[in-house]
């Protein structure tokens, strides 16, 4: 939207009401235009500036709203005041906001919007982002699915505002899984399968230590030597977990790409198995640590012996866990980075184990644990391949890759194209984001490949639709007619509604009855400007998103 011109009506309004112009912005929107009707551009909706709660005293809205636009006046920018109902309404100079939306569009490119006066002012921080963040010897499930979608979009976000931000990828690389994993490869484990496909032998070994730890207590006792050794740097239960580590991180790495994510640093909590136990010291210096009957310490936050309030922080064999090393790494990471936000992106089971952690920082005397952050989100329930349980990332990226080849191949509309099955990925993995983004994030919601693969509606597949329609526009028409804007040709509403809200859903109505074959030469040409600039404006909405756009579909 011409946030520009919501914030000239903001200027008026603030010298009327005596209010700051950011106040006012919010409550000013943009009103579709209908090709029947004409209405207004923008509208102020008076009812969200009253603060007064109390119906009783609460002044009429409508009453207002006629006294309030007796006081504005016409200008270069508006062209026309009235009221409607509890609303002050605003025609504005539709080709000085064509012009200006058009030229502002084109010459600001990939960071259109990012250079308004609202964010202009922003300062830039250091952010640090853990998300996805895989168990090396677990299933790389939905979960982690989620968690980067979600991270990869705050990342992307921040950084387009200009923050400067580290990807961070923290492996579950450590923990009594991986005594576990060593004493099972030991037992069942095959260095053919291992170098061919490590995450998933490695999947299949733990799988199978299990159901055998589960029968036979001696197989738990090995396991929990074999971790032993591993925290006290036994170099040849390091080395095979060293392996382990390093073919996963390959694998993933692989993986990420066909995501289009990619890492600053990974991570893991084996980083921090020596530093933990500096933070155990640390926290019995401090009078915090207890022992209990069992030989566990625990930290108990809140004070009184509250037990739903105490966090475990040490096996009674002297082993650390996953807060501990959380608590390392938090630290850790201050001292690295210096970050002014620090953001956890994991599932909403994870909430009190975060309350945690940062309650024990702060107790810990660190008055920085107010900048870590926990954005939990909900689970998704039903994700299934035609072989079954979803087990990897990988087996959902093939789904979907195979899914939109056979739906493309079946619309008579779909062109001949270079690469189908990447196509096909990138259209599949937008609609997968947007289905995932669509719903309340905390909220666990069942995953339906039919809705994710529509193509009508609030869709993936529509957006890339869409932008490939616009590209072949482009192509097919560029070279002969962008010379000039010939803003006065753009005056129809369904133009303007375009130009106000630079929507997919808007332009590809307007594509339909917006011709540029057969049209004059200066109209088609002005077309084909507004048509560019909405294709530009939705590529960098869908980069955001962590979508890559595709040209031809």
């Amino acid at each position: 939207m011409a946030c520009g011109f919501r914030r000239s009506i903001a200027r008026q309004l603030s010298r009327v009401l005596d209010l700051p112009p950011e106040n006012l912005i919010k409550s000013i929107s943009a009103v579709p235009i209908s090709k029947k009707q004409e209405v207004a551009d923008f509208q102020l909706s008076v009812d969200s500036l009253l603060k007064s709660s109390d119906d009783h005293s609460r002044p009429n809205i409508q009453d207002q709203a006629i006294r309030l636009a007796e006081k504005l006046k016409c200008d270069t920018v508006v062209s026309e005041i009235s009221t409607g109902e509890g609303t002050v309404n605003f025609k504005i100079n539709r080709e000085l906001l064509t012009k200006t939306v058009l030229q502002q569009v084109i010459e600001d490119g990939s960071k259109y919007g990012l250079k308004s006066e609202l964010f202009s002012g922003l300062p830039q921080k250091k952010i640090v982002i853990e998300f996805s963040s895989p168990n090396v010897a677990k299933k790389f499930h939905v979960g982690h699915l989620r968690s980067t979608i979600i991270g990869n979009f705050i990342a992307n976000l921040k950084e387009a505002l200009g923050h400067q931000v580290t990807r961070m990828n923290y492996l579950g690389d450590w923990g009594m899984q991986f005594g576990l994993l060593g004493t099972g490869f030991q037992l069942f484990g095959y260095e053919e399968k291992l170098q061919c496909n490590p995450l998933q032998h490695l999947f299949e070994i733990y799988v199978q230590i299990n159901k055998e730890a589960a029968e036979d207590e001696s197989i738990t006792k090995s396991a929990q030597k074999f971790f032993q050794r591993l925290e006290v740097g036994d170099l040849q239960a390091l080395a095979l977990w060293q392996r382990f580590r390093d073919l996963s991180i390959e694998e993933y790495i692989r993986i990420y790409k066909r995501l289009g994510v990619h890492f600053d640093e990974y991570s893991g909590e084996s980083f921090y198995r020596e530093k933990s136990q500096e933070v155990l010291k640390l926290l019995d210096s401090k009078g915090l640590l207890q022992k209990t009957i069992k030989g566990t310490a625990v930290v108990d936050l809140s004070g009184n012996g509250d037990p739903s309030s105490v966090c475990t922080v040490m096996r009674s064999d002297g082993t650390s866990l996953y807060a501990t090393r959380d608590l390392a790494a938090a630290i850790d990471r201050m001292d690295k980075y210096n970050f002014d936000t620090m953001i956890y992106v994991t599932d909403k089971g994870q909430r009190k184990h975060f309350q945690q952690v940062f309650q024990m920082l702060q107790i810990m005397g660190y008055d920085w644990a107010q900048r870590c952050q926990h954005i939990p989100f909900g689970v998704i329930r039903g994700m299934k391949t035609r072989r079954g349980d979803v087990t990897f990332l990988e087996d959902v990226l093939n789904e979907i890759q195979l899914r939109m080849l056979q739906n493309m191949s079946s619309v008579k509309t779909t062109k001949e194209l270079e690469n189908p099955k990447e196509t096909a990925e990138k259209v599949g993995l937008a609609a997968l984001i947007i289905q995932d983004f669509k719903g309340s994030l905390s909220s666990d919601y069942q995953f339906s490949w039919d809705r994710v693969l529509q193509s009508r509606g609030d869709t993936g597949v529509f957006l890339q639709y869409t932008h490939a329609r616009l590209h072949s526009l482009e192509e097919t028409f560029g070279c002969g007619y962008l010379d000039d804007f010939n803003t006065p040709y753009l005056q129809e509403p369904q133009c303007i509604s375009v130009i106000q809200h630079l929507l997919s859903h808007l332009a590809a109505v307007a594509h339909k009855t917006l011709h540029i074959r057969d049209s004059p030469p200066e109209v088609a040409g002005a077309r084909l400007h507004l048509f560019r600039a909405v294709r530009s404006v939705l590529a960098n909405g869908m980069k955001l998103l962590g979508i890559t756009p595709v040209c031809k579909m």
